[in-house]
């Protein structure tokens, strides 16, 4: 039936509401009707021309249910249902609260199936409309049910079977799809998408040896004239390859290619599939030699040798030397040495928009996401037209928190009539949105991060719904390959990176709005300014007076394109009043950022997580966190089992560790027997006959030369014994050249702990720290003197300007 979430079921033409009306009797007998009697000739001719009519009128309503003409199929439904022998007819009432469903009318809808379906408990029809109004509210377990009831009075029902079928490999109930697939087979084998759900089954259940009989089987006749090309026998034919490769018959994998080489269409697949692409990395050491050789060499005689004997090599040549030894010492963690290089080679050349790209990342690299953004910009500027450094550019200005800019620049290339985030959202486009999500965190706007977050959120669940279509429609065209390899896709969809992170994010979020409630705004920024100097205030009151003015200007245009876009949805609207399903509901920032239970909103993120990213510690120690400050004793100890199987000496791990044991040893008293009995029984495991000082003590002499397992050995130190806070902070904030991992983020991780009380409060080893790490990395705008300014206009046109207001104001 054709449902209201676009998937495809028709109703007419398989003999699903009425037997074909060869016979008054027939039809009399499909009503419940006494059949025509002898006697009273008037009434038996009325009745004569009657049930034919209904039947009619019948045909018309799923004529009009599958066109989506739904209000003229209610009028027809109103026609039946008016005559007292037709009032409680079950398969028209089911009829006409499907055809309500899709006018939006859940409740109205409900009642009248169900209704139908009291009237006619054995009618395979009911069952099978109760089913679809279930499927369309994407409850597909009752749906399931529901297709099985048909089925009991029906059993060979071809097209309850095939929506039966979709909705088992939609919840992925492959053992019921085989089986269902299996029925289809039998009732159909000269159709071809039986034979090859039945195959896709098998294949799906790694019954490789079965789902390739069952192709063989199947191909033998399909077989068509070498010479002719037939793209759906070449996708069967790659397809059964791809079945082979799995079960892991690698040399009769490659037999068939060779065998059918010549019928398969996609060349490009047959090479790859023959060919296991070996990349050999060479030493370091040895390319930088190389490429700083050929570069003294063309500068002296344009040759990339001077023994060479040739032609000389053009100037260009040695622009991209320059531009590969760039990227070589970036690579290797030598920003000055690449600027250098990146900036002779712009000198030469400066319309080459590869060169702006690659001195963007020097400096995204070094920390200044700032200085990389503005000359990502100018690369931009230099081609207006090229959407992949459009999206490049905003993406930089995202990680700058410049998120206004990063807007305008998108809607160079978005739909207009509408703002460039509604149809960023719209067009599903996550790596915006989870770069605005981020920004927005640093910048304290938990509401708008979140928005972000739950945006992306809808779209995985879109994308599970979507897959639906697919069921039919790959089996038709034979795109066999790519359907089976969408099915695992959808298996493990959230463990997709960009769901992965916006849940991170929200997580994040949700853990500090769980600790530090929002409160009340003008509260917070008394306490905010309650500490400034007078030069600090006036600098403020300046920013705020600007950011004021910006905020209304701002507010007009938003104003201005809601009422617009305002305008385009009512004409919309206008146009399709028939309209199926309500409304999403409305993120509203101001809610999320205020929600009563963060951690049960947190959960709703973690769940998907771990289930499907079991393999990643993060999830576990998030899992941690939330348990933590719910006080699930157990759950915390199975979220650090789990992370602890992963990598034991993980620096996250061992916080969360300690924090268990030294909680649980505090609170034992309080809990259960049961509780405590298994506490201590699997915290032996854990730590030995140890307390949590000693644990962290050997924690840090195992790890001693890693700059992150100091830093959270130290937190531990000055967790467990705040009067040890001078150790702790000489642990973290040592730059010994011997230690591992002592690199840009770590050092950052590092001054966040001395200024976020981690370790206590430490402003003067913090600025003393900051400057040390300034002269590692002088290009990080972590590091910079407290006098930097570091606010920096950047506008969509490639020219970027300092604050200048701000700095007269100063001045």
């Amino acid at each position: 039936m054709a449902s209201c979430n676009g998937s495809e079921s028709r109703l007419s033409g398989l003999n699903l509401f009425f037997p074909s009306p060869s016979s008054r009797v027939t039809l009399a007998k499909f009503y419940n009707l006494p059949g025509p009697q002898v006697s009273h000739q008037n009434e038996d001719k009325k009745s004569a021309y009657f049930i034919p009519l209904i039947f009619l009128l019948f045909r018309r309503v799923i004529r009009c249910y599958e066109h989506k003409q739904y209000r003229n199929g209610l009028k027809f439904c109103k026609q039946i249902l008016s005559n007292p022998k037709f009032a409680e007819h079950g398969e028209t009432l089911a009829m006409k609260g499907l055809t309500l469903n899709c006018l939006g009318k859940k409740e109205e809808a409900y009642e009248l199936v169900r209704r139908g379906l009291r009237n006619d408990l054995k009618s395979h029809v009911c069952w099978h409309v109760y089913g679809l109004l279930q499927r369309s509210d994407k409850k597909y377990d009752e749906a399931i049910k529901c297709y099985r009831n048909a089925l009991k009075w029906d059993k060979d029902n071809l097209q309850i079977l095939r929506d039966l079928s979709l909705l088992q490999i939609q919840m992925r109930d492959l053992e019921g799809y085989r089986e269902t697939r299996y029925q289809l087979l039998q009732l159909r084998p000269a159709q071809r998408a039986s034979w090859i759900g039945y195959a896709i089954a098998y294949h799906l259940l790694e019954d490789y040896e079965m789902a390739a009989k069952i192709l063989e089987e199947f191909r033998k006749t399909q077989q068509t004239s070498p010479d002719k090309v037939d793209y759906e026998y070449s996708e069967l034919l790659l397809y059964q390859n791809q079945v082979l490769r799995e079960a892991g018959l690698y040399r009769e994998a490659l037999e068939h290619l060779c065998t059918y080489e010549k019928q398969i269409c996609d060349k490009l697949a047959v090479e790859e599939t023959k060919v296991n692409n070996m990349f050999c990395t060479r030493m370091v050491a040895i390319i930088e030699e190389l490429v700083v050789g050929y570069e003294t060499s063309l500068k002296s005689c344009r040759l990339f040798n001077p023994n060479d004997d040739g032609k000389e090599e053009p100037p260009t040549t040695l622009l991209w030397v320059q531009y590969y030894l760039a990227q070589h010492y970036d690579k290797i963690g030598q920003p000055s040495i690449a600027l250098e290089y990146i900036n002779t080679a712009i000198e030469s050349t400066p319309t080459l928009i590869e060169l702006f790209l690659v001195k963007a990342k020097i400096y995204k690299h070094a920390g200044n996401i700032r200085e990389a953004a503005r000359w990502m910009d100018e690369a931009q500027a230099l081609d207006t037209a090229d959407r992949f450094i459009n999206s490049k550019c905003a993406k930089y200005m995202l990680k700058a928190n410049l998120i206004k800019e990063a807007e305008e620049m998108c809607s160079k290339f978005t739909r207009e009539g509408t703002s460039a985030v509604e149809n960023l959202n719209e067009m599903q486009c996550m790596w915006f949105q989870t770069e605005c999500a981020q920004a927005y965190k640093a910048m304290n706007k938990f509401g708008e991060a979140l928005k972000k977050c739950h945006e992306i959120e809808r779209h995985f669940i879109e994308i599970t719904d979507d897959q639906f279509d697919f069921h039919t429609y790959c089996m038709r065209k034979i795109t066999l390959r790519s359907y089976v390899d969408l099915l695992k896709l959808e298996d493990v969809l959230r463990q997709h990176p960009f769901y992965f992170k916006a849940a991170r994010i929200a997580i994040e979020i949700y853990l500090k709005l769980h600790d530090n409630p929002l409160t009340d705004e003008n509260k917070e920024h008394e306490a905010d300014t309650a500490n400034m100097s007078d030069k600090e205030l006036k600098k403020l009151r300046n920013k705020q007076r600007r950011a004021q003015k910006k905020a209304q200007i701002e507010e007009e245009k938003k104003n201005a394109e809601k009422e617009k876009q305002q305008r385009n949805q009512k004409k919309k609207k206008d146009d399709d009043d028939e309209e199926i399903g309500g409304p999403k509901e409305e993120l509203i920032p101001e809610k999320l950022a205020k929600v009563e239970t963060p951690l049960e909103e947190a959960i709703k993120f973690l769940t998907p997580l771990k289930n499907l990213v079991k393999n990643k510690i993060e999830t576990h120690l998030f899992a941690f966190e939330i348990y933590f400050r719910k006080e699930k004793f157990l759950l915390m100890l199975q979220s650090v089992k789990r992370a602890f199987a992963i990598d034991s000496s993980h620096p996250w791990l061992h916080e969360c560790m300690i924090r268990l044991f030294s909680t649980a040893v505090c609170e034992s008293k309080d809990l259960p027997d049961t509780v405590r009995t298994v506490l201590k029984q699997e915290m032996n495991r854990l730590f030995g006959a140890t307390n949590p000082k000693n644990f962290n003590e050997t924690f840090l002499k195992r790890n001693s030369d890693s700059l992150p397992h100091r830093l959270s050995a130290a937190k531990m130190v000055y967790y467990l014994d705040p009067s040890s806070q001078k150790r702790a902070i000489e642990l973290a904030t040592t730059l010994d050249e011997s230690l591992t991992n002592r690199n840009l983020q770590t050092c950052m991780e590092v001054l966040e702990a001395l200024c976020d009380g981690s370790l206590g409060d430490c402003k003067e080893a913090a600025e003393v720290y900051r400057a040390n790490c300034h002269k590692l990395f002088p290009y990080a705008l972590a590091f910079m003197p407290p006098g930097y300014e570091e606010d920096m206009k950047i506008t969509v046109n490639g020219d970027s300007s300092a604050e200048t207001e701000e700095l007269a104001n100063e001045i």
